[in-house]
């Protein structure tokens, strides 16, 4: 049996539009593909599901309860104790065990909750939330 090829009549709604607005569709598009995602993520996490998390990303034992508790205490968790883990270490161009090693000391918690401010991606961090 042949495909029927109705390539042309799906894309009659993009036509006409130039690369950038692709673009801008491409990203809205995907934005609400991945939004029920994240949701679902943020609503369905633990402290044992985010000690996993850091234990896979390399982090020590002796350092996810710590983490972790770090990311109830000031709201984090779901964003993920990983996601946080990761951000400073982005931001402080460090490695994640560094930067794991400073969240578990207790350092650094101030500028990781930055990180996930509204307006931290006009600071320099990424718009990932």
């Amino acid at each position: 049996m042949k495909r029927q090829d109705d390539f042309a009549e799906r894309r009659k709604d993009i036509m006409g539009l130039t690369d950038d607005e692709l673009y801008k569709r491409f990203w809205d598009l995907t934005e609400k593909v991945v939004e029920p995602l994240l949701e679902l993520g943020k609503k369905n996490t633990s402290p044992s599901i985010e000690r996993s998390v850091l234990l896979r990303m390399g982090i020590p034992s002796t350092d996810t309860k710590p983490i972790v508790e770090g990311c109830i205490d000031r709201g984090l968790l779901g964003k993920g104790a990983g996601h946080v883990v990761y951000k400073l270490a982005k931001s402080k161009d460090i490695s994640m065990k560094e930067a794991g090693e400073l969240l578990a000391n207790g350092s650094c918690w101030d500028e990781a909750a930055g990180l996930f401010d509204s307006n931290a991606a006009s600071k320099g961090g990424d718009d990932n939330g």
